[in-house]
């Protein structure tokens, strides 16, 4: 078995550093991907690409997709053999929706102020609030150390191009102190399309980041679960 981790935004497999050596301390592969995410002219399918290359001829592979990799992992069902879909704080599409109209189409805008608001914070986006406010304070000035990640704009537009989920088993965990995708935006969100329920964790957006045991642990139960 394979852990394949698929990051969000910016495509880097660095966001996962942290959480590989805990996966690999439980006696499994874990493999991040780094995604084209500064290249104009890759899309959704370009990234589905990346993983694919990723997994090579690996069988019974666990694809683990954070934040916005929710629009990629299910590109991958098909073209693998994967036995099991965990969306970790992820974005969950529609057939036929793009990552830019995920945002109003789920209400995220509203939500995610009216949750900050309740927490007494403003509603604007902050680099540092919104997704670091629980990262190791080492781990934040690595993050920052580094260039900013680039992101195109190119998968954005286009529509997802699968009619339906993919037939894999499927999981959702998210952080319950998520600020950027707040707990009770999610639960409603993957009820309606995916008739699930949110599986929580403690943590912010950037779980492998700020609790890569913990995360690590919560894989290996769902994995367990899944074999017997």
């Amino acid at each position: 078995m394979t852990y394949v981790l698929i990051p969000g935004a910016g495509g880097q497999a660095w966001y996962f550093h942290r959480l590989v050596p805990e996966l690999a301390a439980r006696g499994q592969e874990a493999i991040a991907v780094d995604l084209p995410a500064a290249d104009n002219s890759a899309g959704l399918v370009e990234y589905a690409d990346a993983v694919v290359d990723a997994i090579g001829a690996r069988t019974d592979v666990t694809l683990v997709a954070q934040s916005l990799g929710g629009f990629t992992a299910p590109l991958v069902c098909d073209r693998a053999d994967v036995s099991l879909l965990i969306l970790l704080n992820a974005m969950v599409p529609l057939p036929g929706e793009s990552p830019d109209d995920w945002w109003e189409a789920t209400g995220h805008a509203e939500a995610k102020a009216e949750h900050a608001a309740r927490e007494g914070r403003g509603g604007g986006f902050d680099l540092l609030a919104d997704f670091f406010h629980d990262v190791p304070e080492h781990v934040v000035a690595e993050a920052t150390a580094q260039d900013e990640p680039e992101q195109s704009m190119t998968p954005m537009r286009p529509p997802w191009p699968l009619d339906d989920w993919p037939e894999v088993p499927t999981r959702f965990l998210q952080g319950r102190d998520d600020r950027f995708f707040p707990l009770e935006f999610q639960r409603r969100v993957v009820k309606e399309r995916l008739e699930l329920d949110v599986d929580e964790m403690p943590g912010g957006h950037l779980v492998a980041l700020s609790r890569p045991a913990e995360l690590a642990d919560r894989l290996e139960a769902y994995r367990t679960t899944l074999v017997r």
